[in-house]
């Protein structure tokens, strides 16, 4: 046996690059920095000149001449003592809508060659911590993921002037971006399906009324059945956990035998609701006809397969990455307009 003394592979070099697109070192720097004054054809010769060579740009040392990380922050906030079983890290990887979430955020990021840092914010101190780590300019920007009325970060968030794009329409005026599904005209979808089917003894499971969405989903659904002189409809909070809908639809039968109708504010709490109906020996849709909200993969789980209204959680997320982005990139115009998408009713067997 020999040893192998071939010298070690020298990394490719700015230098290396230049001499095989025939230009000069100052331009491939341009080129690999982002620099928007280079023309398309020496752009093109130069990226073809670093994939010739194998060049990899050095992240530190780009950072340097940018002011950039090339990473941002997926920040989740939290109500802080919320009363439900579940650890607050268990609740948010065991919900669909995450997922969905950060997949169509991926969708952008990664063909951009950008990195996405999780952070979790659910108390006073984890938020300070978030804080610090935001002003010590790790990240580009932040997604803001804020799941209650009263949360703080947002206002916090905007007083560290890094780009930032909220997922909802955030309780209070802020001058945040935001990106959001109608969730007012998704309530009213639901609310008509059931009218139009001729169900009159409605009941709802809401989500929490601390949260934007449980508020505005369930103030829609109410608003929409009084137009079809519908006023005396039974309600029960879920949490937006399968659990808390098992429990909500219980309380909801015991109000309400006669049940014959139910708008369930979330797929999840849907995929709880259920099994209690048919432990009770109702038929859905025959006795009680059920409508979700969200579309999830929850909702073709449910046994019979949800009828739903559908926000299109991918399409939501990418969109907040590309006003991200946007911001980051050109930070003299400012914060980007917010985007709102538009719901649609999926019927499946439950109604």
């Amino acid at each position: 046996m020999t040893a192998d003394v071939s010298p070690p592979v020298r990394p490719a070099t700015l230098e290396d690059v230049a001499a095989v697109a025939g230009v000069s070192r100052a331009t491939v720097s341009r080129v690999i920095n982002g620099a928007t004054t280079v023309d398309p054809a020496l752009r093109r010769v130069v990226e073809a000149a670093v994939a010739t060579t194998g060049y990899v740009p050095n992240r530190a040392a780009r950072s340097l001449v940018t002011r950039r990380t090339d990473s941002i922050a997926l920040v989740v906030s939290e109500r802080e003592r919320r009363l439900v079983p579940e650890p607050f890290i268990g609740r948010m990887f065991s919900d669909p809508h995450f997922g969905r979430v950060v997949a169509g955020l991926m969708d952008v990021l990664r063909p951009a060659g950008i990195q996405m840092v999780l952070m979790l914010s659910d108390d006073e101190t984890s938020r300070n911590q978030l804080l610090s780590y935001l002003r010590q300019g790790h990240v580009d920007g932040v997604v803001l993921i804020s799941s209650h009325a009263d949360d703080p970060l947002p206002a916090l968030l905007h007083d560290t002037r890094l780009p930032a794009v909220l997922a909802g329409r955030p309780h209070n005026p802020s001058p945040l971006t935001y990106v959001e599904a109608d969730q007012r005209a998704g309530a009213r979808m639901a609310a008509d399906h059931l009218a139009a089917l001729g169900r009159r003894s409605i009941g709802t499971i809401a989500g929490p009324q601390d949260m934007p969405a449980g508020q505005v989903r369930l103030t829609g659904f109410l608003d929409a059945l009084e137009q079809h002189g519908i006023g005396d409809v039974v309600t029960a909070e879920g949490g937006f956990t399968q659990a808390g809908g098992a429990a909500a639809m219980r309380q909801l039968l015991r109000e309400r035998p006669d049940l014959d109708a139910v708008f369930i504010a979330s797929d999840l709490m849907a995929q709880g609701a259920l099994p209690v109906l048919l432990r009770a020996g109702r038929d859905v849709p025959g006795d009680v006809a059920v409508v979700g909200f969200d579309d999830s993969t929850a909702a073709v789980a449910c046994d019979p397969p949800l009828t739903t209204v559908r926000q299109p959680v991918e399409e939501m997320a990418a969109e907040m990455a590309r006003l991200l982005l946007k911001q980051i990139g050109s930070p003299a115009d400012g914060r980007a307009p917010s985007v709102v998408f538009h719901p649609t009713l999926v019927r499946r067997e439950s109604a």
